[in-house]
């Protein structure tokens, strides 16, 4: 299994630079070393940006980040919340294995722990300029917990979700580095506060190779759009925040080439989970998907996914292969030269695939699991409080052809669904010996 995960990550590396890249040996001062950003948006839907297919919610920016670059369809999160997603991320390992639940509340004493080591402590070692700028949510109730003890070399941002705030929590901090900078911020103001800040570190680091983190505070609620984009969108409230990330990431990207740096950039936009799914203006869409946030629905896990790298990504391309957040640790450090025996491969080959596994959770218990076109529930949870198939379990889908998962195939394809048992099984014997340093510490 490790072996088989060694040659998926080196294949999505291949896949979204789609050419064969020696990174330079001298990582200081150099501009042969590529740059990494990623933006991470907080409850963005599979279907909320018109790339994706929503009618209404303009993201121009974002629409040309995809047509020149690469747009996965079947790029996942790790996790249907915010904690364990952004867990997942930064240390490339499943939620369950981070010695805590999958949502940290202002007052939880469990945080990442000292011994993970998150992307930016890798790229670190590597000579890189580090800064996240955005939702920390791994940790607030010990220092070892924030974001300068764990690889970044700047910070700003909300410590957990924007809407931890009075009446039913205690003021809210922005955070400077280790220091709030304030209390109850306007968040009107944060995704430009976080846009300018990224610019910012670019200049500053322009000669040196850095890596940016941007986890945007929306589209979760509360929405809470800058005077510029409230009240623009035929979506209300919540495209006026979508269209707001969309200016961001046209600023992020108009700087790069400004500084001369789109060449050696790769930028790469994703969601942390599927969106909710609330009344009228305030949740977002999945799309032709099924449920949402929170849930193992492919609604709830299945994000929209874009990698933009002027010059080196092929443009107009479409990734149809399975992919997922814990990924991006491999493919930076990839980047940062850790690549062996690069080789080209089309980006849609099929048969290039991994086994993602779905939990769901403060138990994280495991609720499904993929494997190439099958996705076989075993458990399932709906935010919407909807038991979609009356408690028969399990439950067997073709995502090929049946995307929404609509129509579950177990009782014509038993052999397929004891195949993908004895994967969680193997998957679960794998992940318990993982575990080493959380228990009693």
């Amino acid at each position: 299994m490790k072996n088989k995960n060694r040659y998926f990550l080196l294949l999505l590396y291949l896949s979204l630079i789609g050419i064969t890249c020696q990174p330079s040996q001298k990582l200081a001062n150099t501009t042969t070393t590529p740059n990494i950003v990623i933006l991470f948006c907080d409850d963005l839907g599979y279907g909320d940006l018109s790339s994706y297919g929503h009618p209404t919610i303009n993201t121009p920016n974002l629409d040309k980040m995809a047509a020149q670059g690469m747009k996965f369809t079947n790029f996942y999160s790790a996790s249907p919340a915010c904690t364990a997603s952004r867990y997942a991320l930064l240390t490339g390992k499943y939620p369950v294995q981070s010695g805590f639940g999958w949502v940290l509340y202002p007052k939880s004493p469990r945080g990442i722990h000292p011994k993970e080591l998150t992307i930016a402590e890798a790229l670190k070692s590597k000579g890189y300029h580090t800064a996240c700028y955005g939702k920390w949510h791994l940790g607030t109730t010990k220092k070892e917990y924030l974001p300068l003890q764990n690889g970044f070399d700047e910070y700003l941002g909300l410590p957990y979700s924007n809407d931890m705030i009075p009446p039913k929590w205690e003021a809210i901090p922005l955070l400077e580095g280790n220091d709030t900078l304030e209390l109850n911020p306007d968040q009107r103001q944060l995704t430009r506060k976080y846009t300018e800040r990224t610019k910012a570190f670019i200049s500053k680091h322009k000669n040196d190779p850095f890596f940016i983190y941007l986890p945007y505070a929306m589209p979760h609620v509360p929405l809470h759009p800058h005077q510029e984009f409230n009240g623009t969108s035929k979506r209300g409230l919540y495209g006026d925040v979508v269209e707001e990330i969309d200016w961001s990431v046209g600023e992020i990207l108009a700087h790069l080439e400004k500084e001369n740096l789109a060449q050696n950039t790769l930028v790469f936009f994703t969601s942390d989970n599927g969106p909710w799914l609330i009344k009228e203006e305030l949740g977002g869409s999945a799309g032709l998907l099924r449920d949402g946030k929170g849930s193992t629905w492919e609604g709830g896990m299945k994000v929209p996914a874009i990698a933009y790298w002027k010059g080196k990504i092929k443009g107009g391309q479409l990734n149809t292969n399975v992919y997922s957040t814990m990924d991006m640790k491999a493919q930076c450090l990839n980047l940062a030269g850790e690549a062996t025996q690069p080789r080209l491969f089309d980006a849609t080959e099929e048969g290039k695939r991994d086994v993602p596994f779905f939990y769901y959770g403060n138990g994280n218990k495991l609720f499904a699991v993929r494997k190439g076109k099958w996705k076989l529930h075993i458990k399932t949870y709906s935010q919407l409080g909807i038991d979609y198939f009356d408690g028969k379990l399990p439950l067997l889908f073709d995502l090929d052809t049946d995307p929404s998962e609509l129509y579950d195939v177990a009782g014509e394809f038993p052999a397929i669904v004891e195949d993908l048992k004895k994967e969680i099984t193997l998957h679960q014997e794998n992940i318990n010996k993982s575990i080493t340093f959380f228990d009693n510490e």
